[in-house]
């Protein structure tokens, strides 16, 4: 049994994809990054989240991803450009996130 649970999150970790950008909430994502702080963020936080790429583009996050990126944003000290590379899977445009670690 054990075996096939390893065999499982081996299988999943295997089909997960990485975006690396910049962490912002739903409400400002069109904004200068910039200058887009952490406090706004964790003010505009029941908007959700998602990850500005390096093209520009936002990808929201799921639930599960919008209270991890909740979590990391309200134990940063950073103010401003806050990066970080999310794992997950993207389905419908919106990151079925799995992980998030600051950059």
């Amino acid at each position: 049994m054990k075996r096939l649970i390893l065999l499982a999150a081996s299988t999943a970790l295997l089909s997960a994809e990485s975006w690396t950008g910049t962490i912002v909430d739903v409400m400002c994502k069109g904004r200068d990054l910039a200058n887009h702080t952490r406090k706004c963020n964790l003010d505009c936080a029941k908007g959700g989240y998602g990850l500005v790429l390096g093209d520009g583009k936002f990808v929201k996050f799921n639930e599960r991803g919008n209270a991890k990126a909740l979590t990391i944003l309200k134990a940063s000290t950073k103010e401003k450009d806050i990066k970080a590379k999310v794992t997950g899977k993207l389905s419908d445009e919106v990151i079925q996130v799995e992980s998030i670690e600051l950059q």
